[in-house]
C-alpha cells in the first residue's frame, strides 16, 4: 500500500470531519451536500479496498451493518432530573427571589436556551471517543442507544482539541429531534408504506431512537443539540457559558439562540423575544429553559428529590390563528361515538401546518354556533390536538349555514342515537365499517395486544376488502393475503405475521382491554383479570359478583357482564378461542390478604415520574390492595406528584390531600414491594 493512500485517507476524515463541524456547530457551510457525498464516497471507496485502514471513528462507520438484538439499560453517572416549569412572569420572579435567597443574597446571572421538544440523551466520552449514548429514561437508568446515535451526523464521534484539553470523561447531555421538513419527509414515507403516521415530530423522534436497525435510523436523518452536562473529569470550566463555549469548540451543536442574562429582567426579555421567532425555527420548541449559570452557585442551591433548584422552565401558552371553517366531518369511533371534526383552510401554527381541528361534540358547536365557512380561532398548545376556541360572528358569511347533528351514521347509514343526558351521538350499527376499523385499531394498539406492524392504513384495506370483521380474522391471515394488499412487499408481509404471532402471547388483562369494552381501559382490565383469572370465569360472573369486585362499581359491572353475554360479544370470544387465544392470569401474589400497604386507598398519580412508568405504578397500587384513580376529591388518600405536576398537585392542595414523592411512595410501600413493578 502507498503512503499517498493513507494520507489520503486521513485528510478525507480530517475534512468530512472539518465540514460536518461548520454545518451542525458553526452553521457556516462551506461546501454543498452534493460534495460533502463525493467526499464520503471517495472515503468509502477507499476503505473498502484498504479494510486495514478503518478505524471506529471513521465517518464511514457511523452506521452499522446488522440490526442489534434489544436495547441494554444503562445507569447513568448522572441522574438526568427533571426541571420544574410556569407559564407566567411572577411564577418566574418567584423563582429568581428564592435563587437570590439560597445563595444568601449573591447575584446570580443566568443563561436562556430553547426548550427542545426532541428526546433527552446523555453521550458519554472516554479520552474523547463517544463509548456511550443513553435515553433520560427512568432519570437513573436510560437505554442504550449508541448503535442509533453514531448515525446522527451533527454527533462528533471524536471530540476535537481544538487548542484546548479534553477531559479524560466527559459527558454532555442534550436532545435529540428531528427538524418540521424531515418530520413530514419521514411521516409521509411511513404512511405510503401503510403504517400509522405520527403525531409529532418528538413522538417520530423516540419512535425512531427505539428501532433496531441503525439503518433505518441513518435514513430519518436525526438532529443533536447540546444542552447541559453529566459526568465531567475533570470540569474544565466554572460556569455553564464557559461550557457551551467549550463544547463547541470540541464539535458539539448548541442552539444559537442560547443567550446570557445578567438579571430576571433581561432573563425576561430574552424570553419574549424568543417567543416572536420560535414558530420561525426549522424545529418545534415550547418554551426557554432559564439556568443559573455559575457552577459554584448551583452547587450551593442543589436540588429537590425531583428537579435541580438552579433551572427553571418558562414554557409559551397555546399559539392562536384565525382560518375558514370549510366544513365538518363526522368521524366513527369504536364504540360507535360520532365526533365531529373541523375541516380548516390551513394555517401554519406552531411550526406545522393545521388543517382540520377538533370539535369535541355537538354540544361545543352549539355553544360556538358554528356555521360553514365561519372565520374561527384556532388554538394549539405544545402537543395538545388543535381545537377551535371562537368564532368571529361579525365575518360570517351571508347565507352561512348552521353545522346541524348527523341523523345517519356516515358511515353505514344507520339511524343515529343521541344518549340521554349526554352530548353524545352514537350509530348503534355493530357491523358499521368505521367502527370495525376503529375497534381493530385499538385492539392492534401496543397498550392492547400490540400487533406494531398493523397499522392503520392496512387495516384500512383489510376490512374495505372483506379479510378482516372480526378480531379473530387478525389471527386467520396469511401472508399470501397480505401480499395482495396496496404497496405489500415481502417483507413487510412478514413483519405483520410474525407480530400477529406474538401477540399470541399477551396476557388476559391486554387481551380484555383490547376488547373494547365499554368502561373498561386498561386498569379495569387489569383488575378483572387479576380477580377472575380467565375468560369463561368473567363470563360466568353476575353483575353483582362483577361489582364485588374492588374497583369496579355497577356500571362498569353491567357494561362487561352485557359484553359477555350479548351475541356479538359472545360471537367475538368464541372466535377467538376458535383460533387458539383463551389466556388464563393467575392473581399476582403481591404479598398476603393480610399485608397489602394501600388496602382500601385511593392513590392518584400525576406529573412525570423518574423511577416507574405510569402503567407500572398504577398495576402496582392494584396488587397492593389500592384503587389507581385518575381525579382528586376528598375521597383520596394521597397523590404520588412527579415532574410537571399540574391540576391535580393544585387539587390536592385545595382539599388538603396528602402529596407525596416518589421517594416518599416508595418508603411508604417499602422497597421490596415497589419491586413488584417490573414484575
Amino acid at each position: 500500500m502507498s503512503e499517498s493512500i493513507e494520507k489520503r485517507v486521513h485528510k478525507l476524515r480530517d475534512q468530512i470531519n472539518h465540514h460536518n463541524y461548520l454545518y451542525y456547530v458553526e452553521s457556516r457551510p462551506q461546501i454543498s451536500d452534493r460534495d460533502f457525498d463525493k467526499l464520503l464516497q471517495e472515503l468509502i471507496d477507499l476503505e473498502k479496498a484498504h479494510p486495514e485502514l478503518i478505524t471506529p471513528d471513521s465517518p464511514t462507520q457511523r452506521v452499522g451493518e446488522q440490526p442489534i438484538e434489544g436495547f441494554k439499560q444503562v445507569r447513568h453517572a448522572v441522574p438526568m432530573m427533571s426541571i420544574d416549569n410556569t407559564y407566567d412572569e411572577a411564577s418566574l420572579r418567584e423563582f429568581d427571589e428564592r435563587v437570590r435567597k439560597g445563595l444568601a443574597g449573591d447575584a446570580p446571572h443566568y443563561v436562556l436556551e430553547p426548550k427542545i421538544d426532541g428526546t433527552a440523551v446523555s453521550l458519554r466520552y472516554e479520552d474523547g471517543r463517544l463509548v456511550l449514548a443513553a435515553t433520560r429514561g427512568r432519570g437513573n437508568v436510560g437505554d442504550d442507544i449508541t448503535h442509533n446515535a453514531r448515525t446522527i451526523r451533527s454527533i462528533p464521534l471524536t471530540l476535537r482539541k481544538d487548542g484546548t484539553t479534553i477531559p479524560k470523561v466527559v459527558e454532555v447531555r442534550g436532545e435529540i429531534y428531528m427538524d418540521n421538513a424531515d418530520f413530514q419527509r419521514v411521516n409521509k414515507q411511513i404512511e405510503e408504506a401503510g403504517e400509522e403516521p405520527y403525531a409529532n415530530p418528538r413522538n417520530l423522534t423516540s419512535g425512531t431512537l427505539k428501532r433496531l436497525d441503525p439503518r433505518i435510523v441513518a435514513q430519518r436523518k436525526l438532529r443533536f443539540l447540546a444542552h447541559g452536562s453529566g459526568q465531567v473529569e475533570p470540569m474544565p470550566v466554572h460556569s455553564y457559558w464557559e461550557w457551551i463555549r467549550i463544547i463547541q469548540k470540541w464539535g458539539l451543536p448548541v442552539p444559537r439562540e442560547t443567550q446570557r442574562a445578567k438579571d430576571v429582567d433581561e432573563a425576561l426579555e430574552a424570553i419574549h423575544q424568543f417567543e416572536k421567532v420560535r414558530g420561525t425555527l426549522p424545529f418545534q420548541t415550547d418554551g426557554m429553559v432559564m439556568k443559573v449559570d455559575s457552577f459554584d452557585h448551583r452547587k450551593r442551591l442543589g436540588a429537590t428529590s425531583k428537579a435541580p433548584r438552579w433551572v427553571i422552565a418558562y414554557k409559551y401558552e397555546a399559539e392562536q390563528q384565525p382560518t375558514t371553517l370549510k366544513g365538518v366531518r363526522w368521524q366513527v369511533g369504536k364504540g360507535g361515538n360520532l365526533t365531529p371534526v373541523g375541516d380548516l383552510e390551513p394555517v401554519f401554527i406552531g411550526g406545522v401546518t393545521v388543517s382540520k381541528a377538533t370539535l369535541h361534540n355537538i354540544d361545543q358547536i352549539k355553544r360556538l354556533d358554528l356555521h360553514e365557512g365561519d372565520t374561527v380561532v384556532v388554538e394549539r398548545a405544545g402537543e395538545v390536538i388543535p381545537y377551535v376556541s371562537q368564532v368571529v360572528a361579525d365575518k360570517r358569511p351571508k347565507g352561512a349555514k348552521a353545522i346541524e347533528a348527523p341523523k345517519k351514521c356516515p358511515s353505514c347509514g344507520a339511524p343515529v342515537e343521541k344518549e340521554t343526558d349526554t352530548p353524545y351521538i352514537r350509530c348503534v350499527n355493530p357491523a358499521c365499517p368505521d367502527q370495525i376499523k376503529e375497534r381493530l385499531r385499538w385492539f392492534c394498539a401496543r397498550g392492547q395486544m400490540d400487533i406494531e406492524n398493523l397499522g392503520e392504513k392496512i387495516i384500512d384495506q383489510l376490512v374495505d376488502a372483506g379479510r378482516v370483521k372480526t378480531f379473530a380474522d387478525i389471527y386467520r391471515l396469511t401472508k399470501e393475503q397480505l401480499l395482495e394488499m396496496e404497496r405489500m412487499g415481502e417483507k413487510s408481509a412478514q413483519n405483520i405475521i410474525d407480530a400477529i404471532h406474538d401477540s399470541r402471547t399477551r396476557g388476559l388483562d391486554r387481551l380484555l382491554a383490547g376488547l373494547g369494552i365499554r368502561h373498561v381501559g386498561n386498569r379495569v382490565a387489569y383488575v378483572l383479570a387479576c380477580h377472575f383469572g380467565s375468560l369463561d370465569a368473567i363470563a360466568a360472573a353476575t353483575c353483582e359478583q362483577l361489582s364485588g369486585v374492588h374497583e369496579i362499581g355497577e356500571i362498569i359491572a353491567d357494561s362487561v357482564h352485557d359484553f359477555f353475554h350479548n351475541p356479538a360479544g359472545k360471537h367475538a370470544i368464541a372466535e377467538l378461542k376458535e383460533v387458539g387465544i383463551d389466556p388464563e392470569m393467575e392473581k399476582p401474589a403481591a404479598a398476603s390478604d393480610g399485608d397489602l400497604p394501600l388496602a382500601g386507598q385511593t392513590v392518584v398519580i400525576t406529573g412525570t415520574l423518574a423511577k416507574f412508568q405510569r402503567d407500572e405504578i398504577e398495576r402496582l397500587i392494584v396488587r397492593l390492595g389500592g384503587k389507581a384513580s385518575g381525579s382528586v376529591s376528598k375521597k383520596t388518600s394521597f397523590v404520588v406528584a412527579g415532574a410537571k405536576a399540574g391540576s391535580k398537585l393544585d387539587k390536592a392542595r385545595e382539599l388538603g390531600v396528602a402529596i407525596l414523592t416518589e421517594d416518599e411512595f416508595v418508603a411508604k410501600i417499602g422497597p421490596d414491594k415497589a419491586k413488584l413493578a417490573r414484575e
